[in-house]
């Protein structure tokens, strides 16, 4: 009597491992792939209706209304900062200036994120300067 030869794997399951693979490496190219250009940094300023976008040798005072009230944050001299907010610890001021990829500062009792992204000069996700 011949013995069966056992194989774990069918041909389906060939097709399903190489298709895991396919995808695994294709969104690791999409993520980490691209080379990060040079690009001019751009001031993102995000509060809880509205957004808006700047150059960062813009020079640009921004009302940003929140459910404190309003936060104004200044972009001049490639630099951008939270100038005064209604929140009680004023961390977000005490933040100070930003200006590199990377770097952040937020308002968070009054729900407003300020973030500079786009150059060369990177600093990190985690660079705020608290």
């Amino acid at each position: 009597m011949m013995k069966k030869r056992v194989f774990p794997f069918k041909p389906f399951d060939f097709a399903a491992i190489g298709l895991a693979v396919a995808l695994t490496v294709g969104s690791g190219v999409m993520v980490y792939g691209r080379g990060k250009k040079d690009t001019k940094p751009q001031v993102y300023i995000q509060g809880p209706t509205q957004s808006w976008v700047f150059p960062i040798d813009a020079e640009e005072t921004v009302n940003v209304p929140g459910p404190l009230g309003d936060t104004v944050v200044r972009v001049h001299g490639g630099e951008a900062w939270v100038l005064s907010s209604p929140c009680e610890n004023q961390v977000c001021i005490a933040g100070g200036h930003i200006n590199a990829d990377g770097q952040w500062v937020a308002c968070l009792p009054n729900e407003v994120f300020l973030m500079v992204e786009g150059s060369g000069n990177s600093q990190g996700s985690d660079a705020g300067t608290w």
